[in-house]
């Protein structure tokens, strides 16, 4: 067992149940939901409440929320949504792919600091600290900005024992060069969840991401290129190869957005990534776990994914 901040506080592993692993109660950008509410639509809270809620209603318990400062983590909005909707949320500390010019020539060791002070004291101004570290590099691959957020972000981990979340690019398979960034600041890959990894279905580069220790993020759903049914096909190809123990599905879904004006001038009463997933965080319920059945998974096949895995990742560096 282990201890994990939650955006409430402390709460045990065991207390985890049901756990969708990368998924998003806001995104916009830093600052912007207090200083613009109104782009975000109204009555933000309240829709976000609502919207978990009904998770919580289909048997979802917790949810890691991916939200880094440059994709406009707030963390009190947070607390509230958990609050009133009964779901764990944790929260990362990090970085995503928005690194600004004024980072850079900032070091590893200074960030890796922050983080540290993000998980151990609190995201300033709040008690409110977070559970899980955050890295990202996309199809530019690793830049030098985003190499010094992963090393600070292993350094940070190897301070504190949280484990860390990578937003990756299998297309361009860029966990080749997380990895070994990893590996050089002496991370236990073990303690590593690589993303977004339903986005391809070359199951080699996968297979070899898992055989490296890392657990596996296949956290889009319902996506975009790659059918959703094939998405469900990958994760069963890995089961089936053995892998069933270090697989994470889950949606990657913007519970709130900005609401961007139509060209006729009218505001729309749902964001763009609503429209694209109406299911929102149930999708998974509504959609992948039937397929997922019907393709051979048992019972026992969907606890290790949503209950125990999400736990033995917390637990891996207890």
């Amino acid at each position: 067992m282990a201890s994990i901040n939650s955006v409430l506080g402390p709460i045990d592993s065991s207390e985890l149940g049901f756990t969708l692993m990368h998924e998003h109660v806001m995104i916009s950008a830093s600052g912007l939901s207090r200083h613009y509410p109104a782009l975000l639509g109204p009555n933000k809270e309240t829709r976000a409440i609502a919207s978990l809620k009904r998770a919580k209603a289909a048997g979802i318990q917790s949810m890691l929320d991916a939200t880094t400062f440059d994709l406009g983590r707030d963390p009190e909005l947070l607390k509230e949504v958990s609050e009133g909707s009964g779901v764990n949320l944790i929260n990362v500390t990090g970085w995503w792919l928005d690194v600004p010019r004024f980072l850079q020539g900032v070091g590893a060791n200074q960030m890796a600091d922050e983080f540290v002070k993000d998980i151990q004291e609190g995201f300033r101004g709040t008690n409110i600290k977070a559970g899980m570290l955050k890295c990202a590099a996309d199809f530019e691959g690793v830049t030098r900005p985003l190499e010094t957020m992963a090393r600070a972000v292993a350094r940070a981990h190897l301070q504190t024992g949280v484990p860390i979340m990578v937003h990756s690019y299998p297309t361009g398979h860029v966990a080749r060069r997380q990895i070994e960034i990893f590996r050089e600041e002496g991370v236990d890959l073990g303690q590593v969840k690589i993303d977004h990894c339903n986005d391809t279905t070359d199951t080699e580069y996968l297979e070899w991401i898992l055989d490296q220790g890392c657990f596996l993020g296949l956290d889009r759903y319902p996506g975009r290129f790659v059918s959703p049914h094939m998405r469900t096909v990958t994760l069963k190809k890995l089961m089936d190869l053995g892998y069933t123990e270090r697989l994470c599905p889950s949606h990657d879904c913007i519970c709130l957005h900005i609401h961007n004006e139509l060209p006729d001038g009218s505001i729309p009463e749902e964001h763009v990534f609503q429209k694209s997933n109406p299911d929102q965080f149930l999708f998974i319920h509504r959609h992948v776990i039937p397929d997922l059945k019907a393709l051979g998974a048992t019972d026992r096949d969907l606890e290790i994914l949503f209950v125990d895995n999400p736990r033995r990742l917390f637990e891996s560096g207890s």
